[in-house]
């Protein structure tokens, strides 16, 4: 949980997604705990149940809401391209992560947005708010002006903690 410990209290959130975890409702558990005493927003990845047992939000994949999903409070969802983002937006999604937004450590090889694209596409997310996600820096998301509302990390903050 270092990673979460340096996100700024009451501005930040996180995507819990920890698909592979052994003891994946647990952790979720602990960081759940963490999130609320850190007054960190809390959306758990494509598990409606999980979500509503830790009284946090919903994060969908690609606008996909899982079936049988109660209407949560706070709902995102990842979007990579025009029909998840209207999916994102008919599901009741309020942010956006639009990736990848520039060339990833997390994805080698993955083909990128780029600034142009992925303001194209952010155009498209209202009344959602568009983040950033996918090779995020200062100097980066700077090129996405206008349009990004916010932005999400992986690497950046796991690079970080480790040098």
């Amino acid at each position: 949980m270092p990673a979460i410990a340096r996100l700024p209290p009451g501005l930040a959130g996180v995507v819990f997604r920890h698909d592979g975890a052994p003891d994946r409702a647990g952790l979720a558990a602990r960081v759940a705990k963490f999130c609320r005493a850190r007054r960190l927003a809390l959306v758990v990845a494509g598990d409606a149940r999980l979500a509503a047992k830790l009284g946090a939000g919903l994060h969908l994949r690609g606008g996909r809401r899982p079936v049988g999903a109660a209407r949560p409070g706070l709902i995102t969802s990842s979007a990579h391209n025009v029909p998840e983002i209207l999916a994102a937006r008919r599901a009741g999604a309020k942010i956006l992560f639009i990736s990848p937004a520039f060339a990833t450590a997390s994805h080698p090889g993955g083909r990128a947005l780029g600034p142009v694209r992925w303001r194209r596409l952010a155009r498209r997310a209202g009344p959602c708010f568009a983040f950033a996600l996918g090779g995020i820096s200062g100097q980066k998301i700077n090129e996405l002006a206008g349009f990004c509302y916010g932005a999400g990390a992986i690497h950046a903050l796991s690079a970080r903690i480790s040098s």
